[in-house]
């Protein structure tokens, strides 16, 4: 028995000299709040299972602290809504832990459990917790988010992802906004519930916030290069890479940029020889024309080459073609290099309806119809929606009405927008 006391002397000199983080208390606690009670019977001395015990928990602090502190900043409970850079940034413990929590009017407990922060984006993990019973409907009514205020802060959400347990009595999910700024020490969130009746109501939550978490950026240069496309402009303007994201910003002075859906698939970020996933883009009008973004993944730690590749981009070619009518709907047209099928033509009392199928790109320009001699412009298209051939290849189908009840003998298109090989380079310096 003196050797144990002894030993427990000379481990509480241990103790008395270990730091551990100023948020280890709190966390201990909360997890000891929220753990079940257990009975269990006793069978080993009381002073046996104290000494056990600060042995363990000297173990723990002195010989692994890294690993406890680890674990106690992780973000639990997420793997389900994030994957790939987002999880391993969460199992380096780079998240910051908020567990702010509030009741909502229905009852639901609301809890913002953390964040991760970058000069790139804000990324708002939350759960949603109610023992009665979360429906499928009311998952993302009772709690939508609209922006985050702060100290020169005013962040737009952008986009959700979110997953229910299969007792349905708790959602977690993430939000992801514009970035705040690197000043603030509080943040509000400003959100709004639904309520019976279909009413909404705004609501507010306010959580400390510590930019100096906030994770660094890697990469910001300036790229400034332009590219001319068949109808205009690309202008690249900068690109920012923080452990979350990388941005590239810029201007498009393009006329036909918003004939074709996705048009900035076809620009690649080239990191080390290889491509960088894309994860998003947008644009949107301002005073100087119209600024886009471009999202890809994370670049790579161990950097050593950057280059954006202009792959692809919207492009124009005029036609002038006349097809005749009605065509074999088994066979396509060609278009240059494109595929035309004309599968019916037909007339209804809308008037003429012609029902054709294209590759995805292509976006038709200037259609008409010639019918008993007179030229009959495109009155409006209907129905647009996808269909595959038997080789696999999805086409873009749709139905081109035209104001007559003349049968047509020809089918003219002027032009076509569609996308158009450009394989551009731009080198970006790394150092």
């Amino acid at each position: 028995m003196n050797n144990i006391e002894e030993r427990l002397a000379e481990e509480k000199k241990n103790i008395d000299s270990i730091t551990a983080p100023d948020d280890l208390e709190m966390r201990l606690r909360t997890a000891l709040d929220r753990a079940p009670l257990r009975r269990t019977k006793k069978t080993v001395p009381a002073i046996w299972t104290a000494a056990a015990a600060i042995v363990l928990f000297i173990a723990v602090l002195g010989t692994n602290y890294p690993a406890f502190a680890y674990y106690g900043k992780q973000l639990f409970g997420f793997d389900a809504v994030i994957s790939g850079t987002l999880q391993d940034l969460n199992d380096q413990g780079k998240g910051q832990p908020i567990e702010e929590k509030m009741t909502l009017d229905d009852g639901t407990e609301l809890t913002i459990n953390g964040l991760m922060t970058d000069a790139n984006q804000l990324i708002l993990f939350y759960t949603l917790f109610n023992p009665q019973g979360i429906s499928e409907e009311a998952s993302s009514s009772i709690f939508s988010p609209a922006r985050i205020t702060g100290f020169l802060t005013d962040s737009f959400v952008e986009t959700g992802i979110s997953q229910m347990n299969d007792e349905h009595t708790e959602v977690k999910g993430t939000y992801t906004f514009e970035p705040v700024s690197p000043f603030a020490k509080k943040l509000t969130l400003q959100f709004r519930q639904q309520l019976p009746g279909n009413q909404m109501k705004d609501s507010e939550l306010t959580f400390a916030y510590d930019p100096n978490k906030a994770m660094q950026t890697e990469v910001k240069q300036h790229i400034r290069k332009t590219l001319e496309v068949d109808r205009g402009t690309i202008n690249f303007q900068s690109i920012t890479a923080t452990p979350t994201m990388t941005i590239i910003k810029g201007y498009l002075s393009i006329d036909n940029f918003d004939r074709i859906r996705n048009a900035m698939d076809g620009i690649e970020l080239i990191a080390n020889g290889k491509p960088v996933a894309q994860v998003g883009s947008g644009s949107q009008s301002s005073y100087t024309g119209m600024k886009f973004d471009i999202r890809y993944d994370a670049l790579p730690s161990d950097l050593e080459s950057l280059e954006l590749v202009i792959k692809e981009f919207v492009g124009y070619r005029k036609l002038d073609r006349h097809i005749s009518l009605p065509s074999p709907a088994d066979q396509p047209v060609l278009l240059e290099d494109k595929e035309l099928w004309v599968k019916k033509v037909s007339a209804t009392s809308r008037g003429i309806e012609i029902t054709i199928a294209t590759e995805q790109d292509v976006m038709l320009d200037g259609v008409s119809i010639e019918a008993d001699g007179e030229n009959i412009p495109l009155n409006t298209t209907l129905n647009q929606y996808d269909t595959k051939l038997p080789d696999g290849t999805i086409l873009k189908e749709r139905t081109l009405l035209f104001d007559t009840s003349v049968q047509p003998e020809q089918l003219i298109i002027t032009g076509m927008h569609y996308m158009k090989p450009y394989n551009r380079n731009i080198e970006i310096p790394v150092d």
